[in-house]
């Protein structure tokens, strides 16, 4: 059903013809080398998949990031726009033994796809030219059409339990002083954004935390294995803290999945693909910390996640570095050095 009536304009509109903007060339880049990894990562988790109906989740991720790239290179080489050089079969070796059990790939998705409606969310406000509109339009439905199909398996495999239930309001009620407290005086119980924050950066962190245990296990940098173990212990402490918070109020919270990693030492991915996508999560972890203080209210929640920000950031910071000195980190499109430009 239709509720938006629309406007007719005889004015301005943003043709398939005119140059891209900042944030139009900022976002399809992003776009490109995350589905560049993506297709090297799920490429590999068919090569080691039993369920049909899981089976088809990942054919159906890979086509979509396939498709997308292949979207993406069309409108960089329209413009003479050099394709990122990404992530290759040169990083990901296919023939690897098994790594993740079965159910692992589906919460693996669900990490996945969040991440990615985050890039294009942020986007579909941004962009202006026609093409880039359709195209960020497109990969926002695509991408929740699997997140459709994602949720629908997680709970008829019964892999997954719902964000916490509770009561339903008797009245409308308005906050009084005490509504801040978190360490004296009274502490009201956690509110409902509150709690759904808690549970999507708890469902977030054991995906996470599964991830980066695996890549621990097989890395061969030694300095990027300890780095990867520290990412473990660190998202562990955040995962724990979480949990806390929600049994503190006897709310159920979702559990490790630390079980669906195999024993294997043998490494599927390139270090180089290893530490860009723990890097480039880890990342999306600062957005979602600041989400999730955006709606809080108690002053001992907002310490968590404060907390949380800076061991991640210092964890980013320390993996951008490592991947700068391997040569391996890409240049985003810049604005022009015109202080260079004044001196040639």
């Amino acid at each position: 059903m239709k509720t938006i009536k629309p406007i007719k304009l005889n004015t301005y509109k943003t043709y398939i013809n005119e140059n891209l903007t900042s944030a139009e060339m900022g976002k399809l880049w992003a776009t490109y080398m995350g589905n560049s990894m993506g297709k090297c990562i799920l490429s590999y988790y068919l090569q080691h998949v039993e369920d049909s109906d899981i089976k088809t989740l990942l054919e159906n991720a890979l086509k979509l990031s396939v498709e997308f790239m292949k979207i993406t290179e069309g409108i960089f080489q329209k413009e003479n726009f050099p394709i990122p050089k990404g992530f290759s079969e040169e990083d990901v070796n296919l023939g690897a033994p098994r790594l993740f059990q079965d159910e692992f790939y589906v919460h693996y998705l669900k990490y996945a796809s969040k991440a990615g409606m985050s890039i294009y969310n942020v986007a579909i406000p941004l962009v202006y030219r026609k093409d880039v509109c359709e195209f960020f339009r497109y990969c926002m439905d695509c991408t929740m059409d699997l997140m459709n199909q994602i949720k629908e398996i997680l709970m008829n495999k019964g892999l997954i339990i719902k964000p916490p239930l509770i009561p339903i309001p008797d009245k409308v009620e308005f906050v009084h002083q005490d509504f801040l407290n978190g360490f004296f005086g009274h502490v009201r119980p956690l509110h409902a954004l509150e709690i759904a924050h808690f549970y999507d950066n708890i469902e977030n962190n054991v995906t996470s935390k599964a991830l980066i245990m695996a890549f621990a296990q097989v890395a061969k940098d030694e300095k990027i294995r300890k780095l990867f173990e520290k990412g473990r212990d660190l998202t562990t402490t955040n995962i724990q803290n979480y949990m806390q918070k929600l049994h503190d109020e006897n709310l159920p919270a979702p559990s490790f999945l630390d079980d669906l990693v195999t024993t294997s030492t043998f490494s599927p991915f390139s270090d180089k693909i290893m530490l860009f996508h723990k890097m480039d999560m880890f990342s999306m972890k600062i957005r979602g910390f600041g989400n999730s203080i955006a709606v809080n209210g108690r002053h001992d929640v907002g310490l968590v996640y404060t907390k949380s920000f800076t061991k991640i950031a210092s964890f980013v910071e320390s993996a951008a570095k490592i991947y700068i000195e391997k040569g391996w980190m890409e240049q985003v499109p810049h604005a022009p050095e015109r202080e260079k430009l004044a001196t040639n």
